[in-house]
């Protein structure tokens, strides 16, 4: 077998598995335990597997509300508010974007009374000019991955 596009087809392996062990990736590939454990080595140093995690149903242990947090903070504190969200343990994104708002935050609460607090809590920032919080009703599609292009002529 070629070399080209296995790491594609590695990192593609492993999220349909993540907890596949180094000999069914080397098997499913078509290629050694050493040469996948190499390639898996090479993908860690680079940063593009960046750990090995559970996915976690947040529902599922009581986290059943999602809060979608638009702010808008002074320009020079952006810093230091991504930050602070970002070390929230109830923030599980974080990004700075660009229209209306300059941050949008994706929390999640055991229930709208604690997700009120939390927001609350937040708005005690002077640097936090205004906010917009939605409430999702519906989660259609949370956290996915997808799979990589692996070109087949290769």
């Amino acid at each position: 077998m070629t070399y080209e596009n296995l790491d594609a087809k590695l990192v593609n392996a492993l999220l349909g598995d993540g907890r596949a062990s180094l000999r069914s990736l080397a098997e499913d590939l078509d290629v050694s335990v050493t040469t996948v454990s190499n390639h898996l080595s090479d993908l860690e140093e680079e940063g593009v597997i960046e750990g090995y995690t559970p996915r976690v149903d947040y529902d599922a242990v009581g986290y059943d509300v999602t809060a979608v947090i638009q702010l808008q903070v002074e320009g020079n504190a952006l810093p230091d508010v991504t930050d602070t969200l970002r070390d929230h343990r109830q923030m599980t994104s974080v990004y700075e974007v660009t229209g209306d708002y300059d941050v949008i935050a994706i929390g999640k609460f055991e229930n709208t009374d604690g997700m009120n607090d939390q927001i609350k809590e937040l708005l005690t920032d002077p640097d936090i000019k205004a906010s917009n919080t939605s409430v999702v009703l519906n989660a259609v599609s949370e956290n996915e991955q997808f799979e990589l292009e692996v070109d087949e002529e290769a």
